[in-house]
């Protein structure tokens, strides 16, 4: 009987995870349907915009001297600021050869330097060079052109053969068919255990417009993130959370939401509608030597973090504002990012060759880095949040994985270590496929598995059933009172715009509880109107279009973001408040659904 995988997202975790199960059921002869839907193109995704590269410790004879993965691990813990799960980030550290090697397979090369070894660039809170990048600043982009080209040879090759691949563009999806059962209606009280959602059977989705049904043995979510919660963003038009809204509908945990990185660097200028977003300068450009300058041309990092401008990402971002804050100029004001020193140290066409793309970037927008300063800008890059994961990739929804952004394999923390996204969508796609593959009752699960694309190794077995240590602890988003919500218009009219004004202000890289108070009642009135103009009538159902599921999934986001927000009180990792409350506990936020 053949199992059917559907994979929705089409990212690095969403690509690899496609050509691993593929290529497993190919070699190792199981009857086995993998699924693989795009919102959009398969290109667009975050991973395709990522430009500084995959982390990686390689082995001896091509790591940095004297680095190891113990250092990656601890580099990683650091960042975390004491969030991570410690197995979590031992697994990404350790796993990462390979699965590099894998990339490999598929026709993924990284940059070499010149004695012919791997070119490997330092970033932010690394403490060696470690990085791989591709295309000198297109890292991203090469990794998603290799991979979207090794799918679509497979599935036309598989067109004319089994079918185990099938690829549908423009399939955006709506919902997560489930078996007939108990949906939580209620929250569960502190230290119970919560009722099991109902197994995942399946995707409802768009395709072209038209809604479609898709029957599913399981759902592997590579969704990517949410930065279009806010006003600028390194994210593309299709992060609009659409992975955790499906997962929270289903039933899932979801945790750490709170922590949302905003990239201290990109390019201060507006974004074209319908063109690309913000252009993110590297963090790699600090790693070569880059400095950060006021108005005045005053280089303030040093003022404070003893790593100036190779400081965590979420450190460098909130001392751009208040470093803004203290010298009086507006919150949206740029700082500028000075290259120049590196093109008189390393010579002339040095930051064309190491970073082509940022060089055309910036040229074309007006700004001639060899020479002259560039204004940049914070933006909303990574959520380190997201469903709540297990080693394999399993939510708290049986049959229901997820993987990459969308996940909260709990590797990052309160913080993500630079260039570890890539990373964790290739080992915990690896590793999702992996368990599916285990669950075929064909088989025996204690057979070695199949040869995967990682450098020849074989495919390792989850070895236990899933934790369900992370359903205890409930959050419930705010109920709202009948005469609330008369007073919506006194919050203006719903639109994407408003909504990403209303996070960056009140919920982006510096927060209070006042502010957070604020969304969260704005954030309430937005959703119960939404709501009410896209509910059914009595006994008809309501055909919704793209934009209008997209609207709902970034309203939903928006208020558990701000829920979870609310909850911390303490400053820690990427979540600050200027209202902090050193003296509460370091814990994880939790969340699940309340109807």
């Amino acid at each position: 009987m053949t199992r059917r995988l559907v994979i929705a997202g089409s990212g690095i975790a969403g690509l690899y995870a496609a050509l691993l199960a593929t290529d497993d059921a190919a070699t190792g002869g199981r009857d086995i349907e993998v699924v693989l839907l795009s919102k959009g193109t398969l290109e667009q995704s975050n991973t395709f915009y990522a430009q500084g590269g995959i982390s990686a410790v390689l082995a001896p004879e091509d790591a940095a001297p004297g680095d190891t993965v113990a250092a990656h691990i601890a580099d990683t813990l650091a960042a975390g600021a004491g969030l991570n799960d410690p197995e979590a980030v031992r697994i990404l550290c350790t796993e990462a050869v390979r699965d590099i090697a894998g990339l490999a397979r598929y026709g993924v090369h990284f940059d070499a330097a010149p004695d012919g070894g791997p070119a490997l660039g330092l970033e932010a809170a690394h403490s060696a060079p470690r990085i791989l990048h591709a295309g000198g600043d297109a890292t991203g982009a090469c990794i998603a052109r290799g991979l979207v080209a090794a799918v679509l040879e497979r599935a036309v090759l598989d067109r004319a053969g089994h079918g185990r691949l099938r690829v549908e563009t423009s399939a955006f999806v709506t919902g997560l068919l489930t078996e007939a059962g108990v949906r939580p209606e209620t929250p569960s009280q502190p230290g119970s255990t919560p009722p099991t959602p109902a197994r995942v059977t399946g995707v409802a989705y768009l395709a072209g417009g038209r809604p479609q049904e898709l029957a599913a043995d399981a759902v592997l979510l590579t969704t990517g993130g949410a930065g279009r919660l806010f006003a600028r963003t390194s994210n593309p038009a299709v992060a609009t959370a659409d992975g955790l809204a499906l997962a929270w509908r289903a039933g899932a945990a979801v945790r750490d939401l709170e922590f949302f990185q905003f990239h201290p660097t990109t390019l201060a200028a507006g974004e074209i509608p319908g063109g690309p977003p913000a252009l993110l300068i590297s963090e790699a450009v600090r790693g070569e030597g880059a400095v950060l300058l006021d108005s005045a041309g005053y280089r303030f990092m040093p003022d404070y973090h003893p790593d100036a401008e190779l400081a965590p990402r979420d450190v460098v971002s909130r001392s751009i504002a208040l470093h803004l804050a203290a010298t009086g100029a507006a919150p949206d004001s740029p700082v500028y990012l000075d290259a120049r020193s590196i093109e008189a140290e390393r010579g002339a066409g040095f930051l064309a060759r190491r970073f082509p793309t940022i060089t055309a970037a910036t040229l074309a927008a007006g700004y001639d880095w060899t020479t002259e300063t560039v204004p940049v800008s914070p933006a909303a890059h990574y959520w380190m949040g997201g469903v709540c994961t297990d080693l394999w990739g399993r939510t708290s929804v049986p049959g229901l994985y997820a993987a990459g952004e969308v996940a909260r394999t709990g590797a990052q923390g309160a913080n993500r270590l630079a260039s570890n996204s890539l990373l964790e969508g290739l080992v915990f796609g690896r590793r999702a496929v992996e368990d599916f593959l285990r669950a075929d009752p064909s088989q025996d699960t204690t057979a070695p598995r199949a040869v995967s694309a990682a450098g020849g190794l074989p495919l390792t077995h989850a070895s236990a059933a899933p934790s369900h240590d992370f359903t205890s602890g409930e959050d419930t988003l705010a109920s709202v009172s009948e005469d609330f919500v008369k007073s919506v218009s006194a919050y203006g009219v719903f639109s994407r715009d408003a909504l990403r004004r209303l996070m960056t202000a009140d919920a982006g890289v510096m927060r209070s509880g006042e502010q957070l108070r604020e969304a969260e009642t704005v954030l309430a009135a937005w959703d119960v109107v939404v709501h009410s103009e896209t509910a059914p009538d009595a006994g008809h159902s309501v055909w919704l279009c793209q934009e209008a599921h997209e609207d709902r999934n970034l309203l939903l986001a928006a208020r558990l973001l701000v829920a979870a927000a609310l909850n911390r009180t303490q400053s820690v990792g990427a979540h600050y408040r200027s209202d902090t409350d050193d003296a509460s506990a370091l814990t994880h936020s939790m969340q699940r659904i309340s109807s």
